[in-house]
Parts: C-alpha cells; structure tokens; sequence
C-alpha cells in the first residue's frame, strides 16, 4: 500500500501545481490513496473553498486536512459539513460544525483513516491535544476499525509534533506535521513502525517567505509600507512524503520524502 501526503498548498500556485502533476504522480508513483493540506490554498493564502475542494478531489485527492486557518474563507463554515473528505482539526474547541476524524474506502477493500489534529502551543485556542490523542487511540484501534491512519498534526513547534509521534507510534502507520511550510529531513520509522516526518514542508512557491511575496513580507518585517500578506505566484514545488505500508499490521515498512517540481527540486 502507497500513501502520498502532501503539505500545506499554499494559494493559486500550489493549486496550480497540484491540479497538473498530481494525476502522473499518481500513476507514476503507483500510488493508492492521497491525502493534502489544504488550509492556505485559497488564492489569499487563508483558507479553502468550496470551489477548491471540487478541484482537489477531481484531480486525485482522497482528503483534505486543515489546521487553524480552516475558517478564513466564511463559506467554509457552511459547507464543511456535507463534504465528508474535508477535516477540520479534532481537538478545535467548542460546537463546531465538520470532522477531525473520516474512515475511506480505497482500492483492494482497504480502509484509510485520517486524523486532523491541531497543537496548543503558539496556535489557536483548542483542546489539549495530549489528552485528545490518548482517548482517540483508547477507543480507535489499528486493523480493527481501519487498516491504516494517517495523522495530520498541525502545529508550531518541533517538540510537540515529536512527542505526538511517539504518543501514535505502533498506533497509526504515518504522523506527518503541518503549518511550519519548511519540509524537515528527518522522515524515519519510529520503534514500533510508524512513518514520522516533523514537517511535510508546502506546495508553493519557495522563492518567497512561506510561500507569501517576499518584498511585502520583509516589509512587514521593517515595519515599513506594507500589505496584508498573500501569496507569490512563482512555480510551486510539491513536497510531502511517501509510504509504503504493510496490509497485515498497518504499520510503515517505508518513508520516503517528496519533492517535485519548482525552485526547491531544482535546488536540491
């Protein structure tokens, strides 16, 4: 079994580039279930619509996860909850509408399930995402209600996303951190065979700051004449992982780091 994840898409850019290569990447790669951030891919670099997700899912991806910007787009709130393959964070504070957690059926009769968490530190108010793991993991077990998981974790620091990896590790087959848009190079296999990545990194343009414009960006940074942030529009670089997963246990047999296309591949 092959799981591709992608980070953070990053405006039309990364849309862009996602909506062209990803069908060959599929095919290419042979590739059985995808799953993306999709939390800055409106064309103001906050946000998702509607209008986006469709095209997303069109083009080859099985889910969308998100993090703290899920509800920049105002419509997002309305339609997240018919559209069961968009996840909000799980552990997000309060009565809100949409899942963190979805279970999908995938070629050969397999069963993928995708976890959206959110981490508390230096991020928006949510609930204790330690607390929330272990329940998740008490009451969701590997190869009994699916036969894989994949663990978005989308936070801040390094620390948290490490120690949410080793809270799932023997739990989930793949925790893969979000939001940073830095991709880290430290993809391995965890003790008890979870894939774990601190940060898949973004789809956008890395001739930027985080995938923002950069002369407006150091301007904000000097305190001079600046804008609301929004996104360069260079060629993007696709960036996530891959996995190769065994059917039997659920756990990662491989991890290999992605990256595709735009000014970072060429770098490299």
């Amino acid at each position: 079994m092959k799981l591709l994840f992608l980070g953070d898409i990053v405006g039309n850019s990364g849309c862009i580039a996602i909506k062209k290569f990803l069908p060959g990447i599929i095919k290419s790669k042979k590739i059985n279930f995808v799953v993306v951030n999709g939390e800055n891919a409106a064309k103001e670099g906050v946000g998702i619509t509607e209008n986006i997700v469709n095209e997303l899912l069109s083009c080859g991806v099985d889910v969308i996860t998100t993090g703290n910007h899920v509800w920049d787009q105002k419509e997002t709130f309305e339609f997240i909850n018919k559209q069961k393959r968009l996840l909000r964070p799980l552990n997000l504070s309060g009565t809100l509408p949409g899942d963190g957690f979805g279970i999908y059926n995938t070629v050969g009769g397999y069963k993928v399930g995708v976890l959206n968490l959110m981490g508390n530190v230096f991020m928006k108010k949510c609930d204790d995402v330690f607390i929330k793991s272990k329940q998740f993991i008490e009451d969701n077990k590997l190869k009994k209600k699916y036969d894989f998981l994949i663990v978005d974790f989308h936070g801040e620091i390094t620390s948290e996303k490490m120690a949410i990896g080793h809270i799932f590790d023997g739990s989930a087959t793949f925790v893969v951190g979000t939001h940073t848009h830095v991709p880290t190079n430290d993809g391995r296999i965890l003790n008890n065979g979870t894939a774990y990545l601190t940060d898949a990194g973004m789809c956008g343009d890395y001739n930027s700051v985080i995938g923002m414009n950069t002369q407006n960006s150091l301007n904000r940074f000097y305190k001079k004449n600046s804008e609301k942030h929004f996104p360069s529009e260079g060629e993007a670089s696709l960036c996530g992982a891959i996995i190769e997963a065994d059917p039997k246990n659920g756990l990662a047999l491989k991890i290999t780091q992605f990256i595709f296309g735009g000014q970072l591949q060429k770098s490299i």
